[in-house]
Parts: structure tokens; sequence; C-alpha cells
């Protein structure tokens, strides 16, 4: 196969500092799509690497023309980058995945199966998050609260691991989100889906970006559409003064075993859940007015430095999201 024309799959691998699993995995999304896909291609998008990523990146290319890259000018973070990526791709169908393995390769086949047989939307799901220690309640919370208070139904497990028909990668490229929360968009949407168990195998190598402040903030872009900001300010003192109101509910209970203040501690605790709930409402607020903000600025999901392996026809394309 050449590396020329429009294929059949497109892969879809975010890269941040992953020197030590990039070439792996590679090779691995290659054998699978070889063995499975007509024609693809496989799309390193990487997002500010300071560890030699990149440096590993040429050669791949150099090395197959099916491999493609695109630079970032900096890191744009893990919600802005990936869709992007996405939208570069030219396949008939787009498989976005991560580069560290916790992803499995092996899913390729299955995808395209249910994809072939009319599914537009084909989602990994993830069976539990054994083994993600403190994470996996982390992102069960994160599911709960988004599924309660969302426009549209979430689908717990999934963590953007899937396959996009050519179709829904065109509509959603065409949608004014300047933080594109993509996993509820391809759910917004309505398109057929398909669901596939998924084992959460082990991080191949290094050590994961996704710790607990992340995941928090990934939940909130998700929320709100909109990335951290002084407007985020008055969520974070709510989940600060809810805190501190609990502790001091607990201190009110305590207070009735020895004799201590109750109803003062009552009193404070409520005024400061109060205060709290307040001050959430004014932080969601301020968050849907810089999502506001950012649609009418029209500012670009990322911004290149280079592009290798690219097509004539696809080597100059737009980095502004679709208005």
């Amino acid at each position: 196969m050449s590396g020329r024309g429009t294929p059949e799959l497109s892969i879809v691998i975010p890269c941040f500092n992953e020197a030590e699993n990039v070439v792996a995995i590679c090779r691995a999304v290659g054998a699978e799509a070889a063995r499975h896909a007509h024609s693809y291609e496989i799309i390193l998008i990487d997002n500010g690497s300071t560890d030699g990523t990149r440096d590993i990146i040429r050669d791949l290319c150099a090395a197959e023309p099916r491999v493609r890259a695109i630079f970032n000018t900096r890191n744009y973070g893990q919600m802005r980058s990936p869709t992007y990526g996405i939208y570069q791709a030219s396949g008939a169908a787009v498989i976005g995945m991560c580069a560290d393995f916790q992803d499995p390769p092996e899913m390729i086949g299955e995808f395209l199966r249910l994809w072939r047989a009319g599914a537009q939307i084909v989602l990994g799901q993830r069976r539990s998050e054994e083994g993600a220690g403190l994470l996996g309640p982390v992102r069960q919370l994160g599911y709960a609260v988004l599924g309660r208070i969302s426009d549209y139904p979430l689908i717990p497990g999934v963590t953007g691991f899937g396959l996009f028909d050519r179709v829904v990668v065109d509509t959603l490229a065409t949608w004014n989100e300047p933080e594109p929360f993509f996993r509820g968009m391809v759910v917004e949407s309505g398109y057929r889906l398909a669901l596939v168990p998924v084992d959460r195998p082990a991080r191949a190598a290094g050590t994961s970006k996704n710790d607990v402040a992340a995941l928090a903030s990934f939940a909130l872009s998700g929320l709100a559409g909109s990335a951290k900001t002084l407007l985020r300010a008055p969520i974070l003192i709510a989940l600060g003064t809810g805190a501190l109101a609990i502790l001091l509910t607990l201190g009110s209970i305590t207070a009735a075993f020895v004799g201590g203040p109750v109803w003062s501690v009552l009193a404070a605790a409520l005024a400061l859940a109060m205060f709290a709930v307040l001050m959430l409402f004014v932080g969601l607020i301020g968050e849907q007015v810089r999502v506001i903000a950012e649609r009418t600025r029209g500012a670009p999901l990322v911004l290149e430095s280079e592009r290798i392996n690219f097509p004539a026809t696809r080597a100059t394309a737009p980095t502004v999201h679709a208005s």
C-alpha cells in the first residue's frame, strides 16, 4: 500500500512525552490495521513533548509514509489536541486511541467489524477501573455527576477510545466547540452507536499524565466546555467551602457527645453549605460566559508548528475550529 490517497482507516494517537511507548504503539497499531483494514494511515499528534518524542516520531515518519505527524506549537490539553487530530484524519473510519497501550490495539478488528455491520460510532467501554487506585473512584464520581446534569446521557467507562464514521467526524467538525468534549459530543450527535467491552490493561511504560487534578479539570471542562481560568475560581471556592461544611457537620456530631456547642457549629456548617452552593452556580455562569467568549473569538483548537507525510491536498489543513 502506498502512503497516498484516501485510506479506509485513520488511527489518531495523541502523544505527550511518550518516548517510551510511541514506537511500540505505532508498530502494534500498524500490524492490526494491516490485518483488518484495506488501507490505513496513522496520525501521531504531539502536544508539546519535551522528552524526545518528536525526534522518534520523525524517524517513524521517515521509515513509513503511512505514519503522519502533527506537531503542536505548545500543549493544548487533553481535549483540544486529540479532537483536532481526529478532524485532520481522512479515513472512511477514524479510530482515536491513547499512546500508552491502555487502549488495546487488538480491538481494532472488532471496531471495524461493527462499523462495517452498520454502526456509525463504536466505543470501547471499560469493564472496570481495577488497578486505577484513587483515579477509579474519581472517574466514577465524575460520570455520576455529569450523568445527572448533562443534557444527554453519558456512558460510564467510555474514555474516548472508539471508531467514528466519516459522517460523524465531518458533522462534529462543524460544531463550534472551543473545548470539545468529544466523547460526549459523539453521544449527543445521536448516530448509530455500538459498545464493545474492553478490559483495562496496565500502562506499558512511563507514567500517566492523568492525575486527580487533571481528571477533575477534565470533568469540569466536560461540564461547562471551558479550560481552567480565573472564571473557575468560584467553583474551586465552592468545593473547598463545601468540604469545610462537611467537616463542621461531623464536628457537630462529635460535639453532641462531648457536650460542646452543637447548634452553633451546625449553623456555621449550614451557612458554609449555602455559600458553597451560591459560589458553584456563580462559577458555572462564569464557565458559560467563557464558552460564549471563545466561540465569538473563533480561536483555533491548536496551532501547528509542523506536519509530516500528509498528502499535498492536506498539507495546509486549517487550524481553526469551524464556526
